[in-house]
């Protein structure tokens, strides 16, 4: 079977003589070419050449003509802030700078990139007549979000007329953008709507299903293949989804790909997804990625699976792990190696973050996949650097990218599953679920409270190392780091490797660390003798 073959059959349900391969390569095709993705995502030179370099490395069914959910934001007058590794990031926003609907207009197909998704897919079609492309769309309320902003979060509730409006608009977006990609050649048109895990099934139907049923009508009456296309915890609407009638679902690790596909079959509807983006394709080693493929292979199944990972592939994702994926889609010889192996265990050691949290600030962690890359992940940090500054220094925020080891770490040991995630002071707070304003402000606010009533007031210490060169103080400094990134804390660290200045500090033996502490004892009332005498024994 060719590769459109494999995922035509599979979308309908029908046999394959082996589950489809559909890598969604974006901006991962310029880390091919080892240029930036700014460079890649404004050329059809590039975007070709990158393409099909994948292409050639990892035998795909299927593969996405361009993974970028900004174009039609771009076309429609949001701002962008460019990237070397990411897609660009939405930095503006029309309809909450004055803009109303009515002044908005359609896209036509000289507008923007598309020019440039034209020749892109005018070539791959001439060169890969057998290949499936795919056409992706911003989803409706993920195109909503980046003409207002998070203020949608809001008028959901006390404006749902007006949001609806806007829906009618984004709906009408993705119908043009549908008859766009039917014109150039595309064989699947996704549907890619990220903010859908922002909110549960009633808004979902409330919002979504209608805008989203109809650009799906439109792609059907072309003949053309559709998919409905979601990231992050949005396993609550995944039957919502499958209402909506499109040929197929595709989701990420957030959503155990067991449930989906028990709940895609039974509405006729076939499913795609879900390799581990970061945790096994972009930090794993070829082993890692050969057991999850394995395993996912497994709940796949083989009626109406296809086999993808949960989003697009990050730019620095390494070429063996993807082609360790491609070996055992198209080898049953090393599937059948790949089940002998010995499991590894690739868990690398939590951090102990009892004592995290417990310094005088308020630590807002902000667990993300990339938020330049990510649209749940961009407006969720939006949120968090939007009420920051109403408390001056009294909170500190943190992202952390799972795309790096340490982040890993970190989210492993506060015991985080889902992205993204909001930890307040160590503590899980909102999970896959941004925010309103107000709801994040008073949450913080409790825990300021809270410090409050146990806070003892000193002035900051700090730690003083002793070595006998710098390479012992150095050595004992990385140990003081861990124990910093366990406690959330930072301290400053004063390193002394000069002779004569020990010896001044009576410090007699090296490695040495100690601890310069100024503690309030007493305030607004005389001490007694003896309590004084016990604070004095603390310093002599």
């Amino acid at each position: 079977m060719t590769g459109i073959e494999r995922i035509k059959n599979a979308m309908r349900l029908q046999p394959t003589d082996q589950v489809p391969w559909v890598p969604f390569v974006g901006v991962h095709g310029a880390s091919l070419l080892g240029i930036s993705a700014r460079e890649y995502l404004q050329s059809s030179v590039h975007m070709t050449a990158g393409l099909e370099k994948a292409i050639s490395l990892y035998q795909p069914d299927g593969i996405p003509i361009a993974f970028d959910l900004q174009i039609e934001a771009e076309i429609l007058g949001c701002r962008l802030e460019w990237a070397d590794e990411n897609p660009p990031a939405v930095v503006s926003h029309p309809l909450a700078e004055g803009k109303t609907i009515a002044e908005l207009s359609l896209p036509s197909f000289t507008d923007g990139r598309l020019p440039i998704l034209k020749e892109t897919a005018t070539l791959l079609r001439q060169k890969y007549p057998d290949l499936a492309l795919y056409g992706l769309i911003t989803g409706p309320f993920t195109l909503a979000l980046h003409l207002l902003g998070t203020e949608i979060f809001i008028k959901m509730m006390v404006e749902p007329e007006y949001v609806k409006e806007l829906f009618g608009f984004t709906r009408d977006v993705g119908i043009r953008m549908a008859e766009f990609y039917s014109d150039i050649g595309a064989d699947v048109i996704a549907l890619v709507d990220p903010m859908t895990s922002q909110i549960g099934p009633d808004q979902f139907r409330q919002f979504v299903s209608r805008p989203a049923a109809e650009i799906f009508s439109f792609v059907r009456a072309r003949q053309i293949l559709s998919s409905f296309f979601v990231c992050g915890h949005a396993q609550q609407n995944v039957e919502a989804m499958c209402e909506c009638q499109p040929d197929n679902i595709s989701v990420d690790e957030n959503i155990p790909l067991n449930f989906v596909r028990d709940i895609s079959l039974q509405k006729g509807v076939s499913f795609g997804g879900n390799l581990q983006l970061t945790i096994v394709l972009l930090l794993g080693s070829e082993n890692d990625a050969r057991r999850h493929v394995l395993e996912t292979l497994d709940l796949g199944g083989s009626r109406g699976f296809i086999l993808a990972p949960g989003c697009d592939l990050p730019y620095a994702t390494p070429v063996a792990n993807l082609q360790a994926a491609t070996e055992l889609v198209h080898d049953p010889y090393q599937r059948q190696v790949a089940k002998t192996l010995e499991q590894v265990d690739s868990n690398k050691q939590v951090w102990d973050m009892s004592e995290y949290g417990k310094t005088d600030r308020v630590i807002v962690d902000i667990i993300t996949l990339d938020s330049e890359a990510c649209a749940p992940c961009q407006y969720m940090v939006e949120s968090v650097k939007a009420v920051a500054p109403q408390f001056k220094d009294i909170v500190e925020w943190r992202e952390h990218k799972i795309k790096h080891s340490d982040s890993i770490q970190f989210m492993t040991s506060l015991m985080v599953k889902n992205i993204p995630t909001i930890c307040i002071d160590g503590k899980i707070t909102f999970v896959s679920r941004i925010p309103p304003k107000e709801e994040l402000i008073a949450a913080i606010q409790r825990r300021i409270f809270e410090k409050l009533r146990y806070r003892i007031r000193s002035q900051k210490g700090y730690l003083m190392v002793f070595g006998k060169n710098l390479q012992e103080c150095n050595e004992v400094e990385t140990v003081i780091q861990q124990a910093m990134r366990e406690l959330g804390a930072t301290v400053d660290v004063q390193k002394i490797y000069d002779e004569s200045e020990i010896i001044k500090y009576g410090v007699v033996f090296t490695p040495a660390v100690v601890l310069v502490a100024y503690k309030v004892k007493s305030e607004g009332n005389m001490p007694a003798i003896a309590a004084i005498k016990e604070w004095i024994k603390e310093i002599v």
